[in-house]
This record gives C-alpha cells, sequence and structure tokens, in this order.
C-alpha cells in the first residue's frame, strides 16, 4: 500500500475551511461519502453550481438536513459569500452534524480553475 500512496495522493479528511482543491482531489479519488450542499437560491442554483452539488436553500437548510442527510456524513456548504457559508456551517453543528466545512471562495472559486459545473449558464 505505501507504494500507492507515493503514486496517488490520498485525500485528507474534511477540514473547514476547506479549499476547492481539496474538495476537487476527495471528488477524484472516488470518495462517495460527502454531499456538497449549494445554499444559494435556487434559481441561483439552477443557473450554475459545482457538479454534484445538492440544492438546500440556506433558509430550508437545517430542517431538510435533518430529513436527507446523515449526521456523520461529510458535508461541503458553499453560499453567496463565504460568511454566508460560515453561519451555514455553524447552523449544521449546532443541529448535531460535526463533519460540516464551509468552500472558502465557493463557486466563484470552483469557476476559477476551471473544475466541472452544471446548470443553463454552462457553455
Amino acid at each position: 500500500m505505501a507504494v500507492f500512496s507515493k503514486l496517488i495522493p490520498i485525500p485528507e479528511p474534511l477540514k473547514s475551511p476547506s479549499l476547492v482543491s481539496d474538495l476537487k482531489l476527495r471528488l477524484d479519488w472516488g470518495e462517495p461519502a460527502l454531499t456538497i450542499v449549494d445554499i444559494r437560491s435556487r434559481d441561483a442554483f439552477n443557473s450554475s453550481h459545482i457538479m454534484g452539488a445538492i440544492s438546500i436553500p440556506v433558509d430550508e437548510l437545517v430542517e431538510r438536513s435533518l430529513q436527507s442527510l446523515e449526521s456523520i456524513r461529510d458535508i461541503y456548504i458553499y453560499g453567496e459569500t463565504d460568511e454566508q457559508a460560515v453561519e451555514a456551517v455553524a447552523k449544521l453543528r449546532e443541529a448535531g452534524y460535526q463533519n460540516v466545512a464551509e468552500i472558502t471562495g465557493g463557486l466563484a472559486a470552483w469557476k476559477a480553475v476551471g473544475y466541472p459545473i452544471e446548470g443553463f449558464a454552462v457553455a
């Protein structure tokens, strides 16, 4: 196994805040036990979002998360601003989620490095 770890980078565990490169490494590694949550409006989400993200607007976040997301799952959050994402992470932690991190720079940082996006505005 030591040989493989030198050839294929093993992603680090979830950390808060997380860089877009941290998330991309985990996605490329194929780790299935994570969820990416876009807390922007549904219109903003439909226009453009990180590939594989789900839409849970910030005002519905805690209620819908408690209904649909396991409390042990790694959850990455991004919103309109880093501050909004930090507040959302705090709300989820208060609700019992411990493995939650905001994505620094959000969608703009994701797009800036050319990572895949989905939505109506995707060219």
